[in-house]
């Protein structure tokens, strides 16, 4: 077993969840074939690994990669990223499009109750302070402490982002109910209405936001709008809702087209579309942002691919007695067969 990059002889570095090969951050793999690569992340060279070292590694590489959550797939490459840091480059046809519950579930679920906690806490401690400033008469003759509770929460600045001019936005949680999502005909196919500024009685000024814009603005607000939607039910209808379309790229051509039962205008708010909806919404963005981020490695990926495998397919024929090519071929098919998960 190696530990050096055969072309620039710097070392490939080292991962600990594939025991029977601990070698290298980025492992390339095709079972079909039988191949087995370590990419060096420096020269980006693709190492071959020798033909008793493959079969064991590249069945433990399948499972990590199935079971990893990131992963993008094109017709003959998929990259996946372990939680661990190693990076797998699968070789061969894509794998169904998974979409589940449990990528969120567990998320969405302690969002809920940090927004629990944060405004149980958040009243708790604005109505002590305002009792030991001396003020507890005046505002419990007006609104109570509840009352004041209830508007510092609501006024408070919690959502931020930042578009393209560079300059930040600030929102109070009342913007919810101003934010509007109106259908486009561009490549991200909505626009969103967000409020430019906060006043402490919810009066703002709002602009609109388009293309990548739009979609800061939606990956700051939709989390807030939805942090009473973690609830296990909601998400899981959430994640019915997309794939009831087949693909979170689908979902979000559809959704902006979308409009309340009996609203005429094109534009419409966020705070309308019901919350499995609206879960689904931020869920499908996430896997979108997901999906941009890896296309362009795939890319250089698969040509790297393609000229690597005319090496390995020389080297490996040189080594084998005529006919071992087809059964190892015959294996793994066998193996993509059985119990596979692929699709189209």
């Amino acid at each position: 077993m190696y530990r050096a990059c055969m072309f620039c002889k710097k070392t490939l570095g080292s991962n600990e969840v594939v025991e029977e090969f601990p070698v290298g951050r980025r492992l390339a793999f095709d079972a079909a074939r039988g191949r087995l690569w370590v990419v060096c992340r420096r020269c980006q060279r693709w190492n071959l690994t020798p033909l008793e070292e493959r079969w064991e590694a590249i069945e433990t590489c399948e499972k990590l990669f199935r079971e990893t959550r990131v992963r993008m797939s094109t017709e003959n490459i998929g990259l996946a990223r372990h939680r661990e840091g190693l990076e797998l480059v699968r070789i061969g046809e894509p794998l169904r499009p998974e979409f589940a519950a449990w990528r969120y579930g567990d998320r969405f679920g302690k969002r809920l109750r940090r927004r629990i906690v944060t405004g149980a806490t958040g009243g708790a401690a604005l109505a002590g302070g305002i009792a030991l400033g001396g003020f507890a008469v005046g505002v419990l003759g007006v609104v109570g402490v509840s009352g004041a509770s209830f508007l510092w929460l609501e006024n408070r600045p919690i959502v931020r982002f930042r578009p393209s001019d560079g300059r930040v936005r600030r929102l109070n949680y009342m913007s919810r109910f101003l934010t509007l999502l109106d259908p486009t005909d561009d490549e991200t196919g909505f626009r969103v209405r967000a409020p430019a500024s906060w006043t402490p009685i919810g009066i703002v000024k709002g602009e609109w936001h388009e293309g990548d814009d739009a979609r800061r603005a939606l990956d700051a607000i939709l989390p807030w709008m939805n942090t009473i939607s973690g609830r296990r039910k909601t998400v899981q209808s959430a994640v019915s809702e997309i794939e009831s379309r087949g693909h979170p790229s689908r979902f979000l051509q559809e959704l902006p087209r979308w409009k309340p039962a009996g609203w005429a205008h094109d534009a419409f708010p966020l705070a309308q579309i019901p919350g499995r909806t609206r879960l689904a919404f931020e869920m499908a963005l996430q896997e979108e942002d997901e999906r941009r981020a890896l296309e362009g490695e795939l890319w250089r990926l698969e040509r790297a691919w393609r000229e690597a495998e005319e090496i390995a397919a020389i080297s490996d024929n040189l080594l084998l007695p005529k006919g071992v090519e087809d059964a190892v071929a015959g294996r793994g098919g066998a193996e993509r067969l059985d119990g596979d998960d692929s699709g189209d």
